[in-house]
């Protein structure tokens, strides 16, 4: 199995590496084209960061209880979500914007 990458990247924060899928996810929440490559420019950025949080505070679902004969972890779209929150929060304060590729 092939794994990809999306990397976001602006001048404020360190570059964040993510599976691609959950990328994708993630910019269809702020209301972006699930497009290989894309910018965010620094006007808009506030209103992405909006968005995103308000589409993960709806989907936010409680864990699954434990189920001892799972073999993978779970991992929610706001725990995934969090690192990007912070990094659209860190360029909508300073007004920088944001790229992926």
């Amino acid at each position: 199995m092939l794994l990809t990458f999306t990397i976001f990247s602006t001048d404020v924060y360190a570059d964040i590496t993510m599976f691609k899928g959950d990328a994708l996810t993630l910019l269809k929440m702020m209301g972006y084209s699930a497009a290989e490559t894309g910018a965010i420019p620094a006007a808009d950025v506030p209103q992405a960061l909006s968005r995103l949080t308000a589409a993960i505070d709806a989907k936010k679902i409680s864990l699954p209880v434990n189920d001892e004969d799972a073999d993978e972890s779970w991992v929610s779209m706001a725990n995934r979500g969090l690192p990007l929150i912070n990094f659209f929060t860190d360029a909508a304060k300073t007004g920088c914007g944001v790229i992926w590729r």
